[in-house]
């Protein structure tokens, strides 16, 4: 009997929709007796370079095709609300298939009589699942039943010495031992970040943990960044067809557009700036019922001409939300074509826009403005130093010729607007902000404070009043817009303030009265006194959270009663969907917002705001792992820091020379009682009466680090009390270890 070809064989496995055995193929070819021998030599020469592969029981199917019924993990919602799922075992080196979850509906009532109900099903449930192909990669899931709750997932670091394999977790808090048997690695290896599956919980001894996902090695300190990418579920790929569509992007046409080209618009950007989009202008206003006022424009990249509602490319960046700035890499919420190319306002190029007129008067108050769309040209990329030395005297070749048509009228308008803003009582927190200088591999060379210069704060200014141009003109129209609100303090947050500045003799308003003037008062009687950074901390934690929604609240922070996000739609989605309301409400042309086919704005608006969370989160915590990288070269150093806050388990402490936040765990404190007085934001000894407050400024020990976790342990060195350092014996030497392998177990010790 003649046995099939291999390609025939090849080509029954890849039109059959589920998975093969021997035994299929053999009833397929008609082949009987001795010659299965044969089949099964032949079925053994078949690989993955053949575009096929081994599933269980030794059948065969397509690379990437899964079987009829499978065990899936709901994953995600899109913005229409339909779910989306993963393969709980997934073998193949190959990206997982889409997954669409359609929801089932069961049968009510005794004996299957009643209404249908639906199964319900959301994200993170795993359910066992009908699976069907529905072409192009993608199959569709109909649940059958709920299964088991999924074991607790952990993202870290796989170590293996030779003999036992651990996971160096990434979250700080997460104490226990965890290791990892053999079996259970899958194809990773020592020093690869992996997600791992924790499915024994022992009372006693190490959590056992399976390896159910790898993203790569570890080993070089520029991959500390991908930790936080994966630990916080940040989208870092473009789909296929988003790529594709920004690839097509072309330049956009004068067409029905307001010719700009001839203003001498300019982008004032930080030096490591990539993407432009808001270019200014700022000129003396002309009409003679306004002496001394401003005629202002701020353009703003025209993202909505090219990012449609629901196309590939808006799906996308909704799903991301924003884009993400790590100290070595950024995730951008646009591709590159758009986000550094027809949507960045670059020099010398036509770029379309939506722009915002504004007259003010010689004090700051805008008495009108106007919203058009155009095409402009921005006649340079200046920076803010380059700009702040041209207005301090010292101008370049290139800021030189635009000192008095460009420079000086910005600066002009600027010093009415921030007289505006300091009678309007906006609140004026003292916060220093760090930069990470990196080399070419991704080592930290030096971190200090971020510039601030008079130019930083134009251009906020000129920011601030084109977002509160788009407010207003959304306010008064028939669309929808998505606010940006800062709603009042929480009153016993007021509260607990109160009680804290009445330790420093300073009185502040009851929680129905507090305004952002009151806050800056107190925070004017501090300032350069011993209470200045305790009083900026409390004041900043009594705030509430800045989020968006379809409601107008105001924004308290900046004293203003309607506010939204229009000037960033490179790297917000509020700021698209601004831009959106705005084409819609002035009937600016295309790519605007159907009245007929509204948003769900509460939920997106909930949605962007988790989105912006989870990126300040990640900024956060990948800072404190480049910073603990940074200093696991200088355990046993001793540097000056600031205390942050106080807790019952130690003090956490913030280095002065690098901004590295770190934990001094009581019992690397000079040895003594230590009583934790919430009221007072400190922790006082009992016997020596040392007390350490929000503020209070001290020399630690860099004892510990772990550049995985983000963290950093110290030891007490000496208080500084008027310039000089108050030297108290520590408890006693503690020993040098790195935490790697998790921190020991405290010693309880005579006191």
């Amino acid at each position: 009997m003649t046995l099939p070809s291999k390609e025939e064989i090849l080509a029954f496995i890849r039109d059959s929709k589920t998975q093969v055995g021997k035994r299929e193929i053999a009833h397929r070819f008609n082949i009987r007796g001795a010659a299965k021998i044969g089949l099964k030599a032949l079925l053994k020469t078949l690989n993955t370079d053949d575009g096929v592969e081994r599933g269980e029981k030794r059948r065969f199917g397509e690379i990437g095709a899964l079987p009829p019924v499978d065990v899936i993990e709901i994953t995600h919602a899109d913005r229409d609300g339909d779910l989306f799922a993963k393969p709980v075992k997934w073998e193949s080196d190959a990206k997982p298939p889409t997954i669409i979850v359609v929801q089932p509906k069961v049968r009510g009532g005794p004996r299957g009589k009643g209404k249908f109900k639906p199964l319900t099903v959301g994200v993170g449930d795993r359910v066992l699942a009908k699976i069907l192909p529905a072409g192009d990669d993608t199959y569709e899931a109909r649940p059958i039943k709920k299964v088991a709750a999924a074991p607790q997932r952990l993202l870290g670091v796989y170590e293996f010495d030779g003999t036992h394999g651990r996971l160096r977790p990434v979250d700080k808090k997460y104490r226990h031992e965890v290791v990892i048997a053999r079996g259970d690695v899958g194809t990773a290896k020592s020093g690869d970040l992996v997600a791992v599956e924790v499915f024994d919980v022992p009372n006693y001894g190490p959590q056992k943990a399976r390896i159910t996902e790898r993203f790569g090695a570890m080993d070089s300190r520029k991959n500390l960044s991908l930790i936080a990418i994966h630990a916080q579920g940040i989208p870092d790929q473009f789909s296929a067809k988003a790529l594709a569509q920004a690839a097509d992007a072309k330049a956009a046409t004068l067409s029905d557009r307001v010719d700009l080209r001839q203003i001498p618009l300019v982008t004032i950007d930080g030096e490591d700036a990539r993407d432009f989009d808001d270019a200014v202008f700022a000129e003396p206003d002309t009409d003679p019922n306004n002496v001394g006022g401003w005629h202002l424009l701020v353009a703003i990249a025209d993202v909505a001409w090219y990012v449609r509602a629901g196309d590939d490319l808006d799906r996308d960046a909704y799903t991301r939300g924003n884009s993400v700035y790590l100290p070595d890499r950024v995730v951008p919420m646009l591709p590159e074509e758009l986000s550094n190319g027809w949507c960045s306002l670059k020099p010398h190029e036509d770029r379309p826009v939506l722009a915002a007129h504004m007259w003010i008067d010689g004090k700051g108050k805008v008495l009108r403005h106007k919203i058009i769309r155009g095409l402009m040209r921005s006649q340079a990329r200046l920076t803010y130093t380059q700009v702040q030395a041209a207005r301090d005297g010292t101008p370049d070749a290139v800021t030189g010729p635009l000192m008095d048509t460009v420079i000086k009228p910005l600066y002009g308008a600027y010093a009415a607007l921030d007289d505006a803003r300091g009678k309007r009582g906006t609140l004026e927190l003292d916060l220093i902000e760090r930069k990470i200088i990196m080399d070419g591999e991704g080592n930290i060379v030096r971190v200090e404070p971020r510039a601030r210069y008079d130019s930083h704060k134009l251009i906020e200014e000129f920011m601030i009043a084109a977002n509160v141009a788009a407010a207003e003109t959304l306010a008064s129209s028939a669309y929808p817009a998505v606010y940006r609100v800062h709603d009042k303090p929480d009153p016993e947050r007021i509260i607990g303030l109160r009680e804290a500045l009445q330790t420093l003799d300073l009185k502040f308003p009851s929680p129905g009265e507090a305004k952002p003037a009151d806050f800056n008062r107190m925070l004017g009687q501090v300032r350069g006194g011993p209470h200045e950074h305790m009083v900026n901390m409390l004041v900043l934690r009594t705030q509430a959270q800045a989020v968006y929604s379809p409601e107008n609240l105001g924004h308290f922070g900046l004293g203003l009663k309607k506010y939204v996000h229009f000037t960033s739609p490179i790297r917000r989605y509020s700021d698209l969907l601004v831009h959106r309301a705005l084409i819609a409400a002035n009937k600016l042309g295309e790519g605007g917002w159907n009245p007929k086919h509204d948003p769900d704005l509460v939920d997106m608006c909930e949605y962007i705001s988790m989105t912006e969370r989870r990126a300040s989160l990640a900024e956060r915590q990948t800072v404190d792992r480049f910073t603990a990288a940074y200093l696991s070269d200088r355990i046993g150093a001793i540097f000056r820091g600031r205390i942050s806050g106080v807790s019952r388990f130690g003090v956490f402490v913030n280095l002065s020379e690098t901004g590295a936040d770190g934990i001094l765990p009581m019992r690397n404190l000079p040895q003594d009682f230590y009583d934790l007085d919430e009221r007072g934001h400190r922790v006082v000894g009992r016997r020596r009466g040392m007390q350490l407050r929000i503020g209070d400024v001290i020399d630690v020990k860099v004892m510990e680090t772990d550049e995985v976790a983000g963290s950093i342990v110290f030891e007490y060195a000496g208080k500084v009390e008027s310039g000089e350092r108050e030297e108290l014996s520590p408890r006693r030497e503690a020993p040098r270890r790195d935490m790697r392998h998790g921190p020991k177990k405290p010693v309880r010790r005579r006191r």
